[in-house]
């Protein structure tokens, strides 16, 4: 299964980095690196999906992205 994952660099704290899983409501982690944010989002994920299958659920699609060029 592959899932978009959305890492930002946290604008406060400059040496966090911020991941998300639009997929999944919630399901949020953070690390020093990118890598690391990455890794520990799919250990997120992995958590997130063992939760829904343990409670009868099912795994949400992964969302559709569009990257969109603006000038300014």
């Amino acid at each position: 299964m592959k899932l978009t994952v959305v890492i930002r660099k946290d604008p406060e704290e400059k040496s966090v980095y911020n991941a998300s899983v639009p997929a999944f409501p919630g399901c949020h982690t953070w690390g020093r690196s990118r890598a690391e944010a990455l890794k520990r989002a799919k250990e997120a994920m992995l958590v997130y999906i063992e939760s829904l299958e343990a409670r009868g659920e099912p795994i949400p699609k992964d969302v559709d992205c569009t990257q969109v060029e603006v000038a300014g």
